[in-house]
């Protein structure tokens, strides 16, 4: 049987981490070439160029192509920073509905002890 997960804490890591809803933003300059980022706002499809977006809605980056500071091996840097933007909605979510279904699991255990 696997561990059990501490749902606890990783809603406390949801809860302290910038808010949602996060997007994946496809930026680019002469300091950081062909950026992938996740932000705190839409992608707007125009690529832009410092300083015409906000590094304050960066959250992170999946690419910054040239110069060579952010890069992954296998080039799923679009589909790493899709999940990244993903999971700030989908893990909060994910440990209400575990919660939700081990109240469930105790209340129908405790019926049947009780039974």
């Amino acid at each position: 049987m696997a561990p059990e997960i501490d749902l606890d804490e990783i809603e406390e890591l949801c809860s302290v981490a910038t808010p949602g809803p996060w997007f994946v933003r496809s930026l680019d300059d002469d300091h950081a070439m062909n950026l992938v980022a996740v932000s705190t706002a839409e992608d707007t499809g125009q690529g832009e160029r410092w300083p015409d977006f906000d590094h304050k809605e960066l959250i992170a980056a999946t690419l910054v192509q040239h110069p060579r500071y952010v890069d992954c091996a296998d080039g799923r840097w679009d589909e790493n920073a899709a999940f990244i933007a993903m999971a700030r909605e989908a893990v909060p979510g994910l440990v209400l509905e575990i919660k939700r279904l081990r109240r469930l699991l105790s209340a129908a255990e405790a019926r049947d002890r009780n039974s």
